[in-house]
């Protein structure tokens, strides 16, 4: 039975469908419910940290209904996107309402699309990568497959990182730095893999070169049979969702540092390097993403047997509270700078280190 309180994201996924076929405040609720009801909730509901014990996790991990609710997210993302793209091409309605469904849209492309592929891209297998790329795919954020596991895993708190953020670095000055830089990183991993081949960097061996011709091909095939404008529509609706990504991005490592044992050498990755939250809705609602300091310790742990590590940083609420916390910079520094000092993950009190650098190159 505890494996079904993953089937509470669908919850969103089905507001969200209802929205697509509304109008006017009913086109909001899924938003509302994202960014009011549950950060509210989270304010008052107390994290749990209790972790499974050792045969409740062997249990978890060979149940394989954990992964089909994974795996039905494919199918689920991409019948939600014909939704959005039909109701935005012929159902007459307000600028308002398509701003909000496309919004909407983006919140799915996020928490479905980039956050569940995520998850699969981790996965050995071959069938499950394949669905961690639809399902980028569906929010046009295919190098996030490259770059994530092979340059951010390997990188982390550290500044050779685009996508850990330094301490005193506003969000919006890190949207930048790790989009582009990111986007480099993925480049330079594709062309390093297919040198190693012995095959040329420009060819389609190169899997950069793969990820760029399909998501060129399925804009274009939107564009064929929706039209422009909802072409651009869905594209902003996947620039919503990368931004999402790279907001959880910021939060997760903010001004957390790996120590330096070496030219281009750091110690191993430790639950310490990740900011973490045990609140149980944005848990579940996001597939235990925000047990981020485990997910770095062991990336190869599956979502449902992800551990709580007492000496890892703790958030004071959950992902959607802190998201929002993080557009408000004084309001982020005024709170997660004190909890950085308290917690003394300054070097000169032995603990990590921290990052001073404001860079934001």
């Amino acid at each position: 039975m505890k494996a079904y309180k993953y089937a509470a994201p669908f919850l969103l996924y089905a507001g969200s469908i209802q929205a697509f076929f509304s109008f006017s405040f009913a086109v909001w609720i899924p938003m509302l419910y994202a960014w009011v009801l549950i950060p509210l909730l989270e304010l008052f509901i107390d994290a749990d940290e209790r972790n499974m014990d050792a045969a409740e996790e062997e249990l978890a991990r060979k149940d394989k209904l954990y992964d089909w609710f994974l795996y039905a997210v494919v199918p689920f993302k991409y019948f939600a996107l014909g939704c959005f793209l039909y109701s935005v091409t012929y159902v007459e309605q307000s600028t308002i309402d398509i701003i909000g469904k496309t919004l909407v849209m983006g919140l799915l492309c996020g928490t479905f699309g980039i956050n569940v592929g995520h998850e699969l891209g981790h996965r050995v297998n071959k069938v499950e990568q394949t669905l961690a790329k639809l399902l980028l795919l569906s929010s046009l954020y295919m190098h996030f497959f490259i770059e994530h596991n092979k340059g951010h895993h390997k990188r982390v708190a550290t500044a050779e990182d685009p996508s850990s953020a330094r301490y005193g670095e506003w969000v919006y000055a890190f949207y930048f730095r790790s989009v582009v830089f990111s986007y480099l990183s993925a480049w330079e991993i594709a062309n390093r893999e297919v040198r190693k081949k012995g095959k040329p960097v420009l060819s389609l061996s190169n899997e950069m070169f793969q990820f760029h011709l399909v998501q060129i091909l399925f804009v274009a095939a939107i564009a064929y049979f929706f039209g422009v404008i909802t072409a651009l529509l869905f594209i902003a609706a996947a620039i919503n969702g990368i931004l999402l990504l790279e907001t959880v991005n910021y939060i997760e490592h903010y001004g957390l540092q790996r120590k330096q044992i070496g030219e281009g050498r750091y110690e191993r990755a430790m639950p310490e390097h990740s900011w973490n939250s045990n609140h149980v809705i944005g848990r579940v609602m996001l597939f235990e993403l925000s047990r981020h300091s485990d997910h770095h310790y062991l990336a190869s742990r599956k979502y449902q047997v992800l551990r709580h590590h007492d000496n890892s940083p703790q958030m004071p609420t959950g992902y959607p509270g802190m998201m929002l916390l993080s557009l408000i910079p004084p309001a982020w520094f005024y709170v997660m700078n004190r909890r950085i000092r308290e917690a003394s993950l300054n070097p000169s009190q032995g603990g990590t280190s921290l990052q001073h650098s404001t860079s934001l190159t």
